[in-house]
C-alpha cells in the first residue's frame, strides 16, 4: 500500500477484474489501449496531461505489482487454510480465527477498489488535484493493519509459550500500560493515512515548530471546526506530530516503568526493542519531514510504523496471562 500512494500510481489502473487483469498488456496496441482508458479520467486530464506512454508504463506497473502482491497474500491465507481444514488439523477455535482472517483478506481487496474509485470520479466543483478519498485510504490502511495485527497475534499465541508471571499489581499496571501504548501506536499509524492522502507532509517542513510558530495560524481554517481534523492538511500534520510525540513518550515511560519489575529475559528484550524501534521511527519521521518527503525515506518511515506496531504486539504477547 505504501508504494502506490507515494509514487502517485494508485489511479493508473482504472478498472478492476479479479482474474482478467492478472495478464498485463504486452503489445504496443494493448499498451496504447490501456493508456487511452487512463486518459479518460481526471488524473490525466488535470495532472498528467503531458505524460508519455513510457511514463505511464512505470506508474501502471507500480499499481499492478501492488494488486498482484495483494492476490499473492490472499492465496497465502486461503490455500493453506483450506488444506489444513480438509486435513482436520484445525481446532474449533482456530477454525473461527481462520475464517475471520480469510474474510478480512477478501474485504481488504474490495475496500482497495472502493478506495481507488473515489479518485476516478469527476469532481467539477473541486479545485484540488485528483486523489483518492483520505477517508477511504484510512479505511483501507486500517483494515490492513487489523489483518496484520490479528495474523501476528495468532502466530505469536501459537509459537511463543506464555510466561508464568506472578499476578502482582505492578504487572497488571504494566500490562494495561502496554495495551494502551499499542492502541496509541495503532492510532498514530492510522493517522498517517490522512497525512499521505492529503499530502500533509509537504505543508510545514520544519521541526519542532511549524514554520515560525508552535501552533500555526491556519490550524482551524475550515468550517465547521470538526472538518479540520480530517480535511485540513495543516491540522492533519499537527495531529500526526502530537500523536507521534505522545506515542514516543508513552513507550519511554513504559520502558522506565518496566525497569522496576522483574521480567523474564524475552519479555525484557521485547520492552527494550520497543524503545529502540520507537527512537528509530521518530528519527525517520523527522528526517522525512525536513527533507520534503523523499519517496524512499517516506516508505521507510511507513514501514517503521509497522515494525513499531509489531514490537508492541510482541510485548503484549509476552505479558499475556496464563489461563487457569
Amino acid at each position: 500500500m505504501v508504494t502506490p500512494r507515494l509514487t502517485e500510481s494508485g489511479l493508473s489502473m482504472v478498472d478492476w477484474h479479479l482474474v482478467k487483469e492478472m495478464k498485463p498488456p504486452r503489445t504496443q496496441q494493448e499498451w496504447e489501449a490501456e493508456f487511452q482508458k487512463y486518459q479518460q479520467f481526471p488524473e490525466f486530464k488535470i495532472l498528467n496531461h503531458d505524460m508519455t506512454l513510457t511514463e505511464f508504463k512505470f506508474i501502471w506497473y507500480m499499481e499492478y505489482s501492488h494488486r498482484m502482491w495483494g492476490r499473492v497474500v490472499g492465496l497465502a491465507y486461503i490455500l493453506p487454510a483450506a488444506y489444513f481444514w480438509r486435513k482436520g488439523w484445525l481446532s474449533r477455535p482456530m477454525k473461527g480465527c481462520v475464517l475471520a482472517l480469510c474474510g478480512l483478506v477478501c474485504f481488504q481487496g474490495l475496500l482497495g477498489w472502493y478506495m481507488v474509485k473515489s479518485g476516478l470520479e469527476e469532481k467539477p466543483d473541486s479545485y484540488d488535484v485528483p486523489r483518492v478519498s483520505q477517508y477511504r485510504l484510512a479505511a483501507h490502511l486500517g483494515s490492513a493493519l487489523v489483518l496484520y495485527s490479528a495474523s501476528l497475534w495468532t502466530g505469536l499465541s501459537l509459537l511463543l509459550p506464555r510466561h508464568k508471571l506472578p499476578e502482582t499489581h505492578q504487572l497488571l499496571r504494566l500490562r494495561q500500560f502496554a495495551h494502551g501504548t499499542t492502541a496509541l501506536i495503532f492510532l498514530t499509524a492510522l493517522s498517517g493515512a490522512f497525512v499521505a492522502g492529503l499530502d500533509a507532509g509537504l505543508v510545514y517542513n520544519s521541526f519542532p515548530k511549524m514554520g515560525e510558530r508552535w501552533i500555526p495560524d491556519d490550524l482551524l481554517a475550515f468550517s465547521p471546526v470538526l472538518r479540520n481534523i480530517f480535511e485540513n492538511p495543516t491540522t492533519v500534520q499537527f495531529d500526526h506530530r502530537i500523536l507521534g510525540i505522545t506515542s514516543f513518550t508513552a513507550v519511554t515511560a513504559l520502558y522506565l516503568f518496566s525497569r522496576k519489575i522483574p521480567l523474564p529475559r524475552r519479555t525484557r528484550m521485547a520492552v527494550t526493542s520497543l524503545l529502540a524501534v520507537a527512537c528509530m521511527q521518530v528519527g525517520l519521521g523527522i528526517s522525512t519531514l525536513l527533507l520534503y518527503v523523499p519517496t524512499p525515506l517516506a516508505a521507510t518511515h511507513q514501514s517503521g510504523s509497522l515494525a513499531l506496531l509489531s514490537t508492541a504486539l510482541w510485548l503484549m504477547s509476552e505479558l499475556r496471562r496464563v489461563p487457569k
